[in-house]
């Protein structure tokens, strides 16, 4: 693509604007001047190396072992499948119960007792039942006695998840053809990295709040730089995005340590702690505060680095106030809808804990201070305000990198640009204005 002059490189009123003459807003960013260039790269460059190496000195080399608990989901498991389902008097199970049981036979499909059967009673008031040929998940405990260790624990929900995630794949490749392509990249290493990394790495005993901060900007630079070109426009987006990491880092840390929330709020977190006793609960909370925010962070920061080099594109004139002014301006619509979204995705996460509350009547300001609640509260607030902050941070820098700029090759850039509308205007009968 073209470079395009810093201003509106000599046209007098009448003629074609510089937008007018080129008009591909929508693809690969103008090249900045190499000065702006160093610039950004002498900031960016160190912040890579350095998540280079974190990566380096906290890989894990896979999840460490521990020994079986056979709780909750540190369970063994296996699959099957329901081979017979007959109807009995919940009597024959139970003489105190009344009412028609179902008892299903269940055949091992997976393990060393592949092809053993057992049987499994199913109680009227419970909302699972099961069919023939379905495909089912089954706990294992191996010191139980021989009748009691297997359980059905869950359904086997491969083949529609596999289905749902396939439409979702097809659905992003239409739409958005190879930018779909290279932001479905982006997924896969981003479920990499906090598989690979981030997980074991909390494990192994390193800092959940380091390593979520390493695992992040890695995830950060290789999504947004996949997705969007290596660019001066990606590199904005980058510095905001990581501003505002850092601020809601620390926002993170003042506020969980001002509330005395511990992250030890859960069945799953207790059972993280009793199996892995090294790991920091609170920076497992901080960290969960920085994964969760990533995501929309990117949303907004290319969103505010594009519009304003968007708007410098069709005005070149424009300064560095005037694209922050009308950036801003986009920024807010933006905003307004996406920390309503960020606050409904998490009420709706919670809802059954908030539908307890309701039944328990409760009073607002008790449940909201009780840390269950509060660690959510803070966890949306906390995100909120950092996700506020990038806007205004975001699009100070690309205005100021926009309006700044002056690419090496403006003047013929400006030259050239001029020759077109002359010759643009020649064509369609208009006089050649100088």
């Amino acid at each position: 693509m073209e470079e395009r002059p810093p201003g509106n490189g000599g046209a007098h009123h009448g003629e074609p604007s510089v937008g007018a003459v080129h008009t591909h807003a929508h693809g690969p960013a103008t090249p900045v001047s190499a000065h702006l260039r160093r610039i950004i790269a002498a900031v960016l460059i160190p912040f890579g190396v350095a998540v280079v190496v974190g990566l380096v000195v906290l890989w894990p080399g896979g999840v460490p072992a521990h020994q079986r608990t056979g709780v909750g989901f540190d369970q063994q498991t296996q699959r099957g499948k329901v081979t017979r389902v007959v109807e009995v008097p919940c009597s024959d199970v139970n003489p105190a119960d009344t009412g028609t049981c179902q008892q299903d036979t269940v055949e091992v499909t997976t393990g060393k007792d592949t092809g053993r059967t057992f049987t499994v009673s199913v109680h009227p008031t419970e909302l699972r039942r099961y069919s023939v040929g379905e495909e089912v998940i089954l706990t294992y405990a191996p010191d139980a006695p021989p009748d009691i260790q297997y359980t059905v624990v869950d359904v086997d929900r491969d083949t529609p998840i596999a289905l749902l995630a396939g439409l979702f794949a097809v659905a992003v490749l239409v739409v958005g053809r190879w930018r779909g392509l290279t932001a479905l990249i982006a997924l896969a290493i981003s479920f990499a990295v906090l598989s690979l990394f981030i997980l074991p790495a909390i494990l192994h005993g390193s800092d959940p709040l380091l390593v979520a901060v390493v695992g992040a900007s890695a995830i950060m630079l290789i999504a947004l730089y996949l997705c969007h070109g290596l660019s001066a426009r990606t590199s904005v987006a980058v510095l905001g995005t990581l501003i505002s990491l850092v601020l809601i880092g620390v926002l993170g840390l003042v506020f969980t340590s001002w509330a005395h929330l511990t992250g030890n709020t859960s069945e799953e977190t207790g059972l993280i702690h009793d199996l892995y006793p090294n790991i920091e609960i609170r920076g497992l909370l901080l960290a969960g505060f920085i994964i969760g925010s990533l995501g929309v962070l990117d949303d907004v920061t290319v969103t505010q680095t594009s519009a304003v080099w968007e708007l410098k594109q069709a005005d070149p004139t424009m300064s560095a106030r005037r694209l922050y002014s009308a950036g801003v301006r986009i920024g807010r619509d933006h905003i307004a809808s996406t920390v309503n979204t960020l606050v409904l995705a998490y009420a709706g996460a919670a809802l059954p804990l908030l539908l307890l509350f309701s039944i328990a009547q409760r009073d607002f300001v008790s449940v909201a201070t009780s840390e269950l609640v509060s660690e959510e509260i803070a966890r949306t607030l906390v995100g909120s305000i950092g996700l506020v902050a990038s806007v205004p941070v975001t699009t100070v820098l690309a205005a100021l990198i926009a309006a700044a700029d002056h690419p090496d090759s403006a003047p013929r850039a400006a030259a050239g640009l001029r020759r077109r509308g002359r010759r643009h205007r020649r064509q369609n009968g208009g006089a050649d204005r100088t």
